[in-house]
């Protein structure tokens, strides 16, 4: 008869997790702290007994870690140790997998106050941190000490880091990626392909089948300006170089005036690039600021406009919409925009000025985008 024991409620947080949902990606974290903590209950058995080479027989047989729900709180995960035959060794599985819990707590909590990590857990170990957590964002943590009053055990982006730069068995670590680029060259022989990121180094990446027509497409369209957005995992040397892509996820190709792939062109210009002299570079904080307004307030239906940087440091964007000829000028500091409409063959014009931090602008400037190319207001 199985034995369930409570072992760890690690609490999710970030706005993904605002619903009490855990996304499926990160489901393949668990899978690998089952394996983790197997991995450091074993170690520390050994540590506590230096005289024994070998782990007693069935010491982990039939001990696994489930997850038995999601609780409130953000999303918090209850994971139980299950012993299905608890009689055959009394109480060992459980002491040590639960000292291994509380080793793995430390080694993240020291982590997280720049103290040694080591003394927690070996540099054997640490390597196991490249797949725990690989896919948590930047405004995201898992508390694995939850209760806490203080020290919560966070493991966030920069944690992990830490913990698996810690160990000198690491020379590269894997991080989940968001790339914009094109493709130059494609192997199908190899089944590989060359992507050039946009402002960055040229990558080699493997073909999955589905993604070859997608990969062909991009190829045969390079010369044209043809882009391509790839979500995968990346391979980064201890100084947060991208070496090279260890798998492709989602591959799909970019309409040719993409908002984000222009911004990140943008983000290359430097001061002085209009003449060598004038012309101030765009604030790299304002042209995030501008593609996340797109993606969350621009209706993917409508026609993309192209960007321009101004002279003053902004940016312009233009539309050319059945007889009108549009502009937008957006001051990124003031997050405004200065809305310019002219009628060709009439030489009519239409001005307004838009705070683009409220969605009621948007709105209203998606709505002039549709009845201007003669479709419903």
């Amino acid at each position: 008869m199985s034995q369930v024991i409570e072992f760890l409620t690690p609490r999710m947080v970030g706005r993904r997790f605002a619903e009490h949902a855990i996304p499926l990606e990160l489901l393949t974290d668990l899978a690998v702290l089952e394996e983790m903590i197997t991995e450091v209950a074993k170690w520390c058995y050994l540590q506590d007994n230096p005289k024994r080479k070998r782990l007693p027989k069935g010491f982990t047989n039939g001990v696994s870690l489930k997850l038995f729900g999601v609780g409130k709180g953000s999303a918090m995960l209850q994971l139980s140790m299950v012993v299905k035959h608890p009689q055959l060794i009394p109480g060992l599985a459980q002491t040590y997998y639960e000292q291994a819990r509380t080793q793995l707590i430390n080694a993240i909590d020291a982590a997280e106050y720049d103290e040694p990590i080591t003394p927690h857990l070996p540099s054997m170990l640490l390597p196991f941190f490249d797949r725990l957590g690989r896919s948590l964002r930047d405004d995201e943590a898992i508390e694995f000490a939850p209760q806490a009053a203080n020290r919560k055990a966070r493991l966030t982006r920069t944690t992990r880091r830490k913990l698996l730069l810690a160990s000198s068995q690491v020379q590269e670590l894997t991080e989940e990626v968001t790339l914009r680029g094109s493709i130059p060259e494609a192997d199908q022989g190899k089944m590989t392909f060359e992507l050039q990121i946009i402002n960055g180094p040229r990558v080699r990446a493997p073909i999955a089948g589905q993604h070859l027509p997608t990969v062909l497409d991009a190829f045969n369209g390079y010369k044209q300006g043809v882009c391509v957005l790839l979500q995968g995992i990346g391979r980064y040397d201890r100084y947060e170089r991208l070496q090279s892509l260890e798998s492709v996820e989602r591959l799909s190709l970019l309409e040719v005036n993409d908002i984000a792939v222009r911004v990140e062109e943008l983000k290359a210009l430097r001061h002085g690039w209009l003449d060598g002299k004038k012309g101030f570079a765009p604030d790299k904080a304002g042209l995030d600021w501008l593609t996340e307004a797109f993606q969350r307030n621009y209706p993917d239906e409508l026609l993309p406009p192209y960007l321009y940087p101004t002279a003053e440091g902004g940016v312009q964007a233009e539309w050319s919409v059945s007889t009108w000829e549009v502009t937008l000028e957006i001051n990124l500091e003031r997050k405004r925009g200065e809305w310019h409409a002219l009628e060709m063959t009439s030489e009519k014009e239409e001005e307004k000025s838009l705070n683009l931090d409220e969605s009621d602008s948007w709105q209203w400037l998606a709505t002039e985008i549709v009845r201007k190319a003669g479709g419903e207001a």
